[in-house]
């Protein structure tokens, strides 16, 4: 009896964020309200818009990298909640992706001040 072979990452996505479990135990994740960057790139070594990255970032540029064939129409909905979001540039994005990212979303909001750090 043969199997589905095991695939090289899970994308989980909540209300709360989005977690990716890698084949090999690591996990990235990242809270919904910690994202302020949103970027599109190709996977490398495919051709331009075959396969897709969504790169989600914080403020520490950390983040989950989330394949396009990983995603529904539940990610897609939840990046509509982002502030001023705008889905024709990342659908646009997506569609020309190379290996060069492209940023398609910032967060509005400034970066907050540093703890303890005094300002001139």
């Amino acid at each position: 009896m043969h199997g589905n072979p095991m695939p090289d990452s899970y994308v989980y996505v909540t209300e709360e964020g989005v977690t990716r479990h890698y084949a090999d135990g690591s996990v990235e994740a990242l809270a919904w309200e910690d994202v302020v960057e949103v970027r599109v790139a190709a996977e490398p070594g495919t051709p331009p818009g075959s396969e897709v990255l969504y790169v989600l970032l914080d403020r520490d540029g950390q983040g989950c990298v989330v394949p396009r064939s990983a995603t529904d129409a539940t990610f897609l909905a939840r990046l509509r909640y982002l502030p001023d979001f705008d889905e024709d540039r990342l659908h646009l994005a997506a569609a020309c992706a190379d290996d060069a990212a492209v940023v398609v979303w910032r967060s509005p909001d400034p970066p907050s001040a540093l703890p303890g750090f005094d300002y001139d």
